[in-house]
């Protein structure tokens, strides 16, 4: 077998020289390739727009059909929207009569008339400049801090944690260094919106670890304590627990003491939020592998480092979606507030409703979705950064 014994030869002798064997060896001439054939493209039907509206959208007869009804709602819902937010909108304007034309679309000019009161709330007009610092000085401090090779972000994080919140305090406030003092009741928009957020963010977080700790302690007492905080905050609405903060709560205060409004709201969200954040914590503790705890043990760490070194870290990853989820559904919570009187984003456009100046049939719809728009952009900002934050933290755990 000629061409079987060139084989086994071409398999043992890698040379570019022809072999010959056989009774005609020219017609059992054979050649050794020494290079690699040149990179063909890939086919036009898998590549670029065309390739991937094919795999995506049109590669089963199921797909075809749910792509088309899918074109088909866009086409009902997207026009007749853009022609009302944006063709047909009002943009300018002195009062109502701006917005009672024919055919009118959005009235913008609503919300470039209120939007002082949009983001300052009832705010003294004359000391908002405070609320502009502060935003501009926690803006200045988050933004690098978002960025994982900026240098000093260790001292970015304990300024936003131990000092900013103190900061933001006085000067909001005021009554010391030679500042107006500016109640709370007056405070509103997107202030309170953010005030009440964050502080239920940047609580929730470190109370609810230590309550899925101690859910799990072996000590009894610690165990039951944290056990009945849970499920007695998660029993209730957020609608009851800041009706109780704001109501219920100064009447069982001794006489005399008395807590500001805000404050007894910010305290009933966090601890309201903490619950609710043990349980996604507790989540990830238990998808930890009982080998992690007692490879901790072999090293001889305490119960404390190896939880902040070893299991937490691990846990933490893990229930990332669940952890901002959590911050997501606060956010939008804030809303609550207004049960309380306590004048939010949303609650501060609603109130500028009953404003006779400015009452028209898109008045609603305009405020409406202005406020959607706000807390859609926020929401999805912390949604992309938790995926982006997921993904670099998974890259060394990642399969191939």
């Amino acid at each position: 077998m000629p061409e079987m014994h060139w084989l086994n030869a071409d398999m043992n002798d890698d040379t570019s020289r022809p072999v010959a064997g056989g009774k005609n060896s020219a017609q059992n001439l054979r050649f050794v390739r020494e290079e690699f054939l040149a990179e063909e493209p890939a086919p036009v039907s898998t590549v670029g727009i065309s390739g991937w509206m094919r795999i995506n959208l049109f590669s089963s007869p199921l797909n075809i059909i749910l792509t088309a009804f899918s074109l088909y709602l866009v086409w009902l819902i997207v026009p007749p929207v853009i022609e009302w937010a944006f063709i047909n909108a009002i943009w300018e304007g002195e009062d109502r009569n701006a917005c009672l034309v024919d055919n009118a679309g959005a009235c913008w000019a609503f919300i470039d008339a209120k939007f002082g009161q949009i983001i300052y709330g009832r705010y003294t007009i004359d000391e908002r400049w405070r609320v502009d610092l502060v935003y501009l000085i926690g803006a200045g401090a988050l933004i690098p801090l978002l960025f994982e090779k900026m240098p000093g972000r260790r001292y970015l994080a304990l300024f936003l944690i131990l000092i900013y919140p103190v900061f933001a305090f006085v000067l909001l406030t005021g009554g010391n260094f030679g500042l107006p003092h500016v109640e709370t009741a007056l405070w509103g928009g997107l202030l309170v919106t953010l005030v009440v957020a964050v502080v239920g963010i940047v609580a929730s977080l470190p109370l609810g670890i230590l309550l899925a700790l101690g859910r799990r302690s072996d000590m009894p007492v610690v165990r039951m304590f944290c056990i009945g905080f849970i499920e007695l905050w998660r029993g209730v609405p957020l609608i009851t627990v800041l009706f109780m903060a704001s109501v219920m709560l100064p009447l069982f205060l001794p006489e005399g003491v008395n807590f500001d409004k805000l404050i007894r709201v910010l305290i009933g969200v966090a601890l309201f939020s903490s619950a609710y954040m043990a349980e996604v914590v507790r989540g990830g503790l238990q998808a930890i592998p009982r080998g992690q705890y007692e490879a901790a043990h072999a090293l001889g760490l305490s119960y404390w480092q190896s939880m902040g070194f070893i299991i937490l870290p691990q846990a933490l990853r893990m229930v990332i979606p669940g952890i901002v989820n959590t911050f997501i559904g606060l956010f939008k919570d804030t809303t609550l507030v207004l049960i309380v009187g306590l004048f939010d984003l949303l609650g501060i456009i609603q109130l500028n409703f009953t404003d006779p100046n400015w009452s028209t049939p898109q008045t609603a719809a305009t405020g409406y979705a202005f406020a959607g728009l706000i807390f859609w952009a926020f929401c999805f900002g912390m949604s992309r950064y938790s995926i982006r934050v997921e993904n670099k933290l998974n890259e060394g755990t990642r399969r191939a």
